[in-house]
């Protein structure tokens, strides 16, 4: 893969995604593909029926993108999404993507990041206190 390569692949995501083309799914994502709803995600989502069943959103919505690293089969994509409609809401992501040799997604990780929520673990504005050195 190359950057040209990914950014067509994306860009066909979001046309999937706003159509809700979820029939067209079969040719961004393989058979068995394994889809991440976040890094931490215990049970990913396995195959194309149960990425189906989730990717559906009616939410009107704009999107950007740009590759952060291509490495053979192996890209990282940072995207940015603003939802329209009756609650706005925006955030940003970085797609993991493993393609496969024909190019659809096999292993698709997101790491996705809201505004105005707190980047670590504490759930207030207390220093987080680090392991002393040993």
């Amino acid at each position: 893969m190359d950057r040209t390569a990914v950014m067509t692949w994306i860009a066909e995501y979001e046309r999937a995604w706003r159509d809700m083309d979820t029939a067209g799914l079969d040719r961004l994502f393989t058979p068995g593909a394994r889809y991440l709803r976040s890094p931490y995600d215990a049970e990913p989502l396995v195959g194309l029926e149960a990425i189906r069943e989730f990717w559906v959103d009616a939410t009107p919505f704009t999107m950007s993108a740009e590759p952060v690293a291509v490495d053979g089969a192996d890209a990282v994509v940072r995207v940015e999404v603003q939802y329209g409609g009756d609650a706005p809401q925006e955030y940003r992501d970085l797609f993991v993507l493993r393609f496969a040799e024909d190019g659809r997604v096999e292993h698709f990780e997101e790491w996705p990041y809201w505004p105005d929520k707190p980047y670590t673990a504490a759930s207030d504005d207390a220093t987080v206190e680090r392991p002393a050195e040993a």
